[in-house]
């Protein structure tokens, strides 16, 4: 099979994930990606993946938004957007690649926990301190993995977030950050040509995988849906950090 056809499966998967279960494009394209097209590539590629689907999804989730709790991970993520970036270009990719493995197997652990037990939980992180460390750490890893995810999905449960809120929360965080990283690594030199060649592979996976995600919705339990996500995320997470 062509590269062009893997990514594009991958794409499809990742974003089928993030319109079923309102999470998970990003890990699930970084978890597979990397293995194929390289670290350097995937990253912003994913950027760019992300930024044209959490556009859609936010359309559909705009009336929920907390803009008060937004605006201060979204301020601090800017701050670490650029340092994801440069990090991304200056540190050994088998380093990066064990600790993206890392981060992505560490988060789905806990969200599996928190998923059978409900009294695994951080703080509650009221200070409004914790929404600009949470954005900070948020912007590194996003800047460098596209992993914006894990650190404000953490934040969202501490907080106590309802469902139709953490989503709508999430959607308008991933798509300011998601486009600030585009033209960081665009600023960066990484949206190179291969990048674009991919990218316009990858459009319609992403149509597909949204309109599909969407349609389905309604005939899969989201539960159980997310579940089988964060066990294989789990396990490509092991994997990418073992390789």
């Amino acid at each position: 099979m062509s590269p062009q056809l893997i990514v594009s499966l991958v794409i499809f998967l990742a974003v089928f994930t993030q319109s079923m279960a309102g999470f998970g494009s990003a890990l699930v394209a970084m978890a597979l990606l990397p293995a194929v097209i390289g670290l350097q590539v995937a990253t912003p590629l994913v950027a760019l993946m992300m930024t044209t689907i959490e556009i859609f999804l936010l359309i559909r989730y705009r009336e929920s938004i907390n803009f008060r709790a937004v605006l201060p991970l979204i301020a601090s993520a800017f701050v670490g957007i650029p340092l994801g970036v440069v990090f991304l270009t200056r540190l050994d990719e088998t380093a990066m690649l064990a600790l993206l493995g890392l981060v992505i197997a560490g988060y789905a652990v806990y969200a599996l926990l928190k998923e059978f037990n409900e009294r695994i939980c951080l703080p509650e992180m009221a200070h409004p301190a914790w929404a600009y460390f949470i954005g900070l750490i948020a912007g590194m890893l996003g800047g460098a993995y596209n992993t914006f995810g894990p650190p404000v999905i953490i934040y969202g449960n501490c907080r106590r977030w309802g469902t139709t809120v953490f989503k709508s929360n999430l959607q308008a965080f991933f798509v300011v950050t998601s486009l600030a990283a585009t033209l960081g690594h665009a600023w960066n030199g990484g949206l190179t040509p291969e990048v674009w060649h991919y990218y316009l592979w990858s459009i319609p996976a992403m149509a597909v995988g949204i309109v599909s995600g969407i349609s389905l919705d309604r005939f899969i339990q989201p539960e159980a849906f997310r579940r089988i996500v964060l066990v294989l995320l789990v396990i490509m997470g092991v994997r990418l950090g073992l390789a």
